[in-house]
């Protein structure tokens, strides 16, 4: 697979394409994002399906320029996918000849099972939960992808999308007869589809995520990820559609999206209900993700390995971690949780945590060893983007800010106490990664014996007089003697 891969998805709403740079066999991130609201779809709905020309003339305008930043950033490959607007419309292949002789782009349209299909396998690939149900409301459609154990059970593609319902309904006035549009829609999923836990794809449901963030104060501003109980929000989800632009700006809906957020909610609503789910967990990835997964992982089921994250390996390539090292300290940190853990009352969950605290200590040394530990704080909180809880990815990095510390001040842990483990669990943490590297304080890797007696941890081995010197200056819940043999 080409090391920088494009991927260009078109809309019924707005053309977006993405720039994925590959570090590793399957480490990526995301190089460049941009997005234009082309709104391929305007008017379409109303005259036949056909695509407008005015509509035409944005999606060239912006493809053109889209060419032209692949073209800066050494691009090798695009792939370039076309959904719903595109596919339903009698004239597409107009369409798609003209951008192949304008702009030199090849557009594959895809039906709304291999949209559904792509959805998944970003979601399966790149949220923590293994299973539930993808709802990836665009322009023209909506797409569910039925997901168990990571693999892709089924599909569908419904017929209800923002624009579609705008133009059809909300622009009459005719919000009764939407839903009721919608409710004769959805009931053409099958029962399996009953999940408790929604994967949200696609801008409405970012956007009503953003909103619920803002109304509740969440001390995180990251997205993907984001989880929320329905029933604690249902209500004021059904309050937005019918609040009026100025209302809706107030709460945070961005002016781009007032025209299409209204009907896009009453569709994710009515879903919601249908299907009895409890719990949304917002994802930051959708079909372009999953078009750059299926090919890089065409070979592998379309599936990362087990136990792979891709985001801890791309940490590894970018910040060039010596994993010789951190190898090394995980064993000696996992040896330490597992001797101190009854005696102190150290939840087995933890224990993740510091294992990948230690593997990815060191990502902050390329920007400054001094403040080596505050850099990789912000790197791994900002960077464990796949796979992780937002729980998860701030105590794996508060671990790292705070293990110099004696002690950590309560007001600096207060403002994510709903994500956050006790004070004291933090500290405790800290004190066996401290302990962790200070056995291996002169990156010799020494071989030492860890063995406990009652409370004390006892560390014998060769090479140990700067840690058992250092040790001298920190105050640990746990007694800690060091036995330098050369």
């Amino acid at each position: 697979m080409a090391k920088i891969t494009a991927v260009i998805d078109i809309g019924s709403n707005s053309a977006r394409m993405a720039v994925f740079k590959k570090t590793s066999r399957f480490g990526f991130y995301l190089l460049r994002e941009e997005k234009s609201k082309v709104r391929i779809g305007e008017g379409a709905y109303e005259n036949g399906g056909n695509l407008q020309d005015f509509a035409i003339k944005r999606a060239v305008s912006a493809l053109k320029e889209f060419l032209l930043i692949a073209k800066s950033l050494k691009v090798r490959k695009i792939l370039a996918v076309a959904t719903s607007a595109v596919r339903d419309a009698p004239n597409k292949s107009e369409f798609l000849s003209l951008v192949r002789r304008e702009v030199g782009i090849n557009i594959k349209v895809i039906d709304g099972e291999k949209e559904a299909f792509f959805g998944g396998v970003a979601a399966a690939n790149l949220l923590y939960e293994k299973n539930g149900v993808t709802i990836d409301i665009g322009g023209g459609s909506t797409e569910l992808a039925l997901i168990k154990d990571k693999n892709i059970q089924k599909t569908i593609s419904l017929k209800l999308g923002t624009v579609r319902l705008k133009e059809l309904f909300f622009d009459k006035g005719d919000i009764k007869g939407a839903r009721e549009y919608i409710q004769k829609e959805i009931n053409r999923l099958d029962k399996s589809f009953k999940q408790n836990k929604i994967f949200g794809i696609g801008g409405t449901i970012r956007a009503l995520s953003q909103v619920i963030m803002k109304k509740i104060e969440y001390p995180l501003d990251i997205l993907h990820g984001f989880t929320y109980k329905i029933k604690e929000h249902i209500g004021f989800l059904e309050s937005l559609i019918r609040m009026n632009d100025e209302e809706l700006l107030k709460i945070g809906v961005k002016p781009e999206r007032l025209d299409v957020i209204r009907p896009g909610t009453l569709i994710f609503i009515e879903l919601l209900k249908y299907l009895n789910a409890k719990e949304v967990i917002t994802s930051g990835v959708g079909v372009r993700e999953g078009v750059f997964l299926s090919d890089l992982l065409r070979n592998h089921n379309h599936k990362f390995p087990e136990n792979f994250n891709p985001s801890v390996r791309t940490i590894i390539d970018v910040y060039q971690i010596n994993t010789k090292l951190s190898s090394y300290e995980t064993k000696i940190a996992m040896n330490l949780y597992d001797l101190l853990k009854d005696d102190f009352k150290l939840d087995e969950k933890y224990k993740l945590h510091l294992k990948y605290a230690i593997k990815l200590s060191r990502a902050g040394e390329l920007i400054d060893f001094y403040e080596a530990h505050k850099h990789t704080d912000y790197i791994l909180l900002n960077s464990l983007h796949y796979g992780f809880r937002h729980c998860d990815r701030l105590l794996i990095s508060k671990i790292i800010r705070f293990y110099k510390r004696k002690k950590i001040k309560k007001r600096e842990i207060d403002v994510y106490k709903c994500l956050l483990p006790q004070k004291s669990v933090i500290e405790k943490l800290c004190n066996i990664f401290w302990v962790t590297k200070l056995v291996n304080i002169n990156l010799s890797m020494p071989e030492v014996e860890i063995k406990k007696d009652k409370n004390k941890i006892i560390i014998e081995g060769e090479n140990l007089y700067l840690a058992r010197e250092r040790k001298k200056a920190r105050e640990l819940f746990f007694d800690l003697e060091i036995i330098n043999k050369g």
